[in-house]
C-alpha cells in the first residue's frame, strides 16, 4: 500500500477497432449519475410527505379479523366517531381534604363547560379516602388523531394540584396520545442515530477520509427514494403505513444497503489489483458478487412479503413497506454506487490505494485463524457451537409474559402513572371499560345478559348508529388481569351476535393472533428463503445447512432476551409480535452472510479448489466483509434500543444480538465446520458434489 502512481493506471495501447468503444465507457456512469439526480429531484418532495400519510390508529395495529378490531371500526362510525376516554386521578397521601374535593369538582365542571362530553363527570372516591377519580368521555375529537391529542392536552392544562395534591390524566385515550407522541419522534431520531452509527463504522472499516462518505450518501439516496415510493403506494393503492413500519424501513435501508456496499467495495478493491481500468474492474466485481447480492435481497424481500399472510394489520403492512426499502437499497447499490466509484477512480481509496498488479498485504487474519481451528477439529467445533446455541435457547423459557399497555414505555408517562395509581386505589374495580357493540335490535337483551355475566360489576347502554349500539361494561377485576380476561371470554360466549372489544380485549386478541400468524408465516418464510438459496447455490444440502443455522441463531437470541429483558432491564413483558418479526428479520437478513460465504465457496470450487481449500479460502476472503456487514447491521438495529418503547427496544436487542451471533459464531465456525465435514456432499445434488 502507498501513494498512488500513474504508471499502473496507464492503459495499454488499444487494439485496432476498440478506441471508440473504450472512450465510450465513461458515458454510462455519467448517465447513471444523471438519472439518479433526476430521480432524487422528483422523489425528495414526496419523501418529506410520508409522515403526513402515516397512520397510527389502533385499528392499524390490531388483527384484521378480531372482535376488538370490529368494535374499533364500529366505534369510528358512531355519532361523533370513536369516543375519547380519560380519567382524572386526584390523590393526596394521608387522605383528600374537603378543599381537594372542591378543587376536583370545579376542574371537572370547567372541562364539561369547555367541551362536549357524553356525560357529566362524577367523582368516584376510593375506599382509603386518598384517591378520587373522574371519568371523562367525549366524542368531540371524533376520529381525528390531532383533534384527540389536542383534547387530551387541553384537559391536562385544565387540571392542576399543588400543596400536596397531585392530579394526573390517564385512560385509554391519554395512553394512546402519549404513544403517538413517541411515534412522531421515531423517524427523525432513527434517521439521525442510524446515519451517525453507520458513518462511524464505515470510517473504521475503510480507514479512508473519503471512501466512507460514498456508501453513506448512496444509502441516503436509497432512503429518500424508498420513502417517496411508499408515499406513492399509499396514495395510489391505499397501502397502510404506520410510524413503526416507516421507522423499521429506515433501519432496513441503511442496514441492508450498507451490507451490499461493503461486499461490492471489497470485491471492487480486489479487481482493481487485477484489472487496469476502474470501469472494467467494476464490471468484474458486479459479475462476481452481483448474484450473491441479488440473492441476499431476494431472501429479505421474500421473507418480508410472507408477512402479507399475517392477520395482524401492523405486521401485514410492514411486509411491503420493508420490501420497498430493501429493493431501493439494492437498486442504489448496484447502479449509483458503481457509477460514483468508477467516476472517482482509484483515488477514492486514498491512502490505501489498490494498484494494478500489486498484491494485497498477506497477513494472518483473525478469520484465517478461525478457519484453521475449524479445519483442525471440525467435529468438536460443530458440537460445541451447537451445544452453546442450544443452551442459550433455553433462556426463552424465562421470557416475561405478554406486554401490557401500561408497561409499554421505558420512561413512565403521565397516563401510565395515573393508571397505576388507579389500580392501587381501586383493586376491586376496573378503571377502563370493556366495549361491546351489538345490533340495536338486540341491545336490551345484550345489556341484560352482560349484567348477568360472571365477573361483570356494571354495564351501561351508550350511543347507537348505523344499526349498532355500544355498551360499556366494567369488570370486577383490574384491567389486563387473569380475572378480567376470564370476564371478556365469558362475555364473548354469552353475547351472541355482539363484538367484545376495548383495550384489554385488544391485548387478548393480539396474543391469540400472533400465535396464529407464527404457525402460518414461519413455514412460508422458510420455504421462500430455501427456494432462493437453492436457485443461487444449485444445491439442496448447502441451503438446508444455512436454514438450520439461522433458526438456531433465532432461538439463541430469544433465549438471551429471556435472560436480559426481565432480570437486567426490568421489563414486565414482551411484545406478542416480537417472536414472529424477529424470526423474519433474523432468517431473511441473517442468511445474507451465509450467502456471501457459500457463494464465494462455490466460486472457489468451480475454479478447481478442493472442498477444504474452498471453504477456508472463502472464509479468509469474505470473513472481514461479513464481520463489517454484521457489525453495521447489528448497530443499525441496536439504534431501536434508544427509543422509549419497550417493544422496539426488545426488537432491536433480539435482532442485533442474533446478527452478532450469526456473524462471529455461526458463519465463521459452524457453517465452515459443517462444510468441511460434508465435503463435496454440501453441493448435492449439483455437479460440484461429484469429483
Amino acid at each position: 500500500m502507498g501513494a498512488p502512481t500513474t504508471t499502473h493506471d496507464a492503459p495499454p495501447p488499444p487494439a485496432p477497432g476498440t478506441v471508440e468503444r473504450r472512450r465510450g465507457r465513461p458515458v454510462l456512469p455519467w448517465a447513471v449519475l444523471a438519472l439518479w439526480i433526476a430521480v432524487l429531484a422528483v422523489a425528495a418532495p414526496f419523501a418529506g410527505k410520508l409522515g403526513d400519510v402515516q397512520r397510527d390508529n389502533i385499528v392499524d395495529y390490531l388483527p384484521a379479523g378480531a372482535d376488538s378490531t370490529q368494535v374499533a371500526r364500529v366505534q369510528q362510525d358512531l355519532p361523533g366517531g370513536e369516543s375519547t376516554q380519560l380519567v382524572l386521578v386526584y390523590q393526596r397521601e394521608g387522605g383528600l381534604t374537603d378543599a381537594d374535593r372542591r378543587t376536583a369538582r370545579n376542574q371537572a365542571a370547567r372541562i364539561a363547560a369547555a367541551h362536549e362530553l357524553t356525560a357529566e363527570p362524577r367523582g368516584v372516591p376510593a375506599a382509603d379516602g386518598a384517591t378520587l377519580m373522574f371519568p371523562v368521555s367525549s366524542t368531540e375529537p371524533g376520529n381525528d388523531e390531532k383533534a384527540r391529542a389536542a383534547f387530551v392536552e387541553d384537559v391536562r392544562a385544565q387540571v392542576s394540584g399543588g400543596a400536596g395534591l397531585t392530579v394526573e390524566v390517564g385512560g385509554p385515550s391519554a395512553l394512546q396520545t402519549d404513544m403517538e407522541d413517541v411515534f412522531e419522534t421515531i423517524d427523525g431520531t432513527l434517521m439521525i442515530a442510524t446515519v451517525l452509527v453507520v458513518a462511524v463504522l464505515l470510517v473504521l472499516t475503510y480507514r479512508s477520509p473519503f471512501l466512507w462518505l460514498v456508501p453513506l450518501l448512496v444509502v441516503g439516496a436509497a432512503a429518500v427514494t424508498s420513502r417517496a415510493v411508499v408515499h406513492g403506494l399509499v396514495q395510489g393503492f391505499g397501502l397502510t403505513v404506520t410510524s413503526q413500519s416507516g421507522g423499521i424501513m429506515t433501519v432496513l435501508v441503511f442496514g441492508a444497503g450498507t451490507d451490499y456496499a461493503l461486499l461490492l467495495v471489497a470485491r471492487y478493491r480486489e479487481e482493481l489489483r487485477r484489472v487496469p481500468h476502474p470501469y472494467d474492474a467494476m464490471r468484474a466485481a458486479l459479475r462476481g458478487c452481483g448474484p450473491a447480492v441479488l440473492a441476499s435481497c431476494g431472501t429479505v424481500v421474500a421473507g418480508l412479503l410472507c408477512l402479507l399472510a399475517a392477520d395482524l394489520n401492523s405486521a401485514r403492512g410492514l411486509g411491503p413497506v420493508g420490501a420497498v426499502g430493501v429493493v431501493c437499497a439494492l437498486a442504489a447499490m448496484l447502479t449509483l454506487l458503481p457509477a460514483v466509484l468508477v467516476l472517482l477512480g482509484r483515488r477514492v481509496f486514498w491512502p490505501l490505494i489498490p494498484r494494478h498488479g500489486s498484491e494485497a498485504t498477506r497477513r494472518r487474519s483473525l478469520f484465517a485463524v478461525m478457519g484453521s481451528s475449524a479445519g483442525r477439529r471440525p467435529v468438536a467445533v460443530l458440537v460445541a457451537g451447537a451445544a452453546l446455541l442450544g443452551a442459550l435457547s433455553l433462556g426463552a423459557f424465562n421470557l416475561p409474559g405478554t406486554l401490557k399497555n401500561e408497561d409499554g414505555f421505558t420512561d413512565r408517562p403521565e397516563s401510565v402513572s395515573a393508571m397505576q395509581k388507579l389500580a392501587g386505589a381501586f383493586p376491586d374495580r376496573s378503571s377502563q371499560p370493556i366495549s361491546v357493540v351489538t345490533p340495536t335490535g338486540t341491545a336490551d337483551r345484550a345489556l341484560a345478559e352482560a349484567r348477568a355475566t360472571e365477573g361483570v360489576a356494571t354495564a351501561e347502554r351508550g350511543r347507537s348508529a348505523e344499526g349498532w349500539t355500544e355498551l360499556s361494561v366494567f369488570a370486577e377485576d383490574a384491567p389486563e388481569t387473569a380475572g378480567e380476561t376470564a370476564t371478556i371470554k365469558a362475555l364473548r360466549a354469552a353475547l351472541d351476535g355482539a363484538y367484545v372489544g376495548g383495550t384489554s380485549a385488544q391485548q387478548l386478541d393480539l396474543e391469540d393472533t400472533n400465535a396464529r400468524d407464527r404457525i402460518v408465516v414461519v413455514p412460508l418464510v422458510l420455504a421462500a428463503v430455501l427456494i432462493v438459496l437453492v436457485a443461487l447455490l444449485r444445491s439442496i444440502v448447502a441451503p438446508l445447512v444455512l436454514i438450520v443455522a439461522v433458526v438456531a441463531v433465532w432461538g439463541a437470541a430469544m433465549g438471551l432476551g429471556g435472560l436480559v429483558f426481565g432480570p437486567l432491564l426490568g421489563f414486565e413483558g414482551f411484545d406478542p409480535s416480537l417472536p414472529l418479526l424477529s424470526f423474519v428479520f433474523l432468517v431473511a437478513l441473517g442468511v445474507d452472510y451465509g450467502i456471501f460465504l457459500m457463494h464465494r465457496m462455490r466460486e472457489e470450487a468451480l475454479a478447481g479448489a478442493d472442498p477444504t481449500a474452498a471453504a477456508l479460502t472463502a472464509l479468509r476472503t469474505t470473513g472481514g466483509v461479513i464481520a463489517s456487514a454484521g457489525l453495521v447491521l447489528a448497530a443499525t438495529f441496536a439504534v431501536l434500543m434508544n427509543l422509549p418503547l419497550v417493544a422496539l427496544v426488545e426488537m432491536g436487542f433480539i435482532v442485533a444480538v442474533g446478527v452478532l451471533l450469526d456473524t462471529f459464531l455461526v458463519r465463521t465456525y459452524l457453517v465452515t465446520s459443517a462444510s468441511l465435514l460434508l465435503g463435496r456432499a454440501v453441493w448435492w445434488p449439483g455437479r460440484l458434489s461429484r469429483k
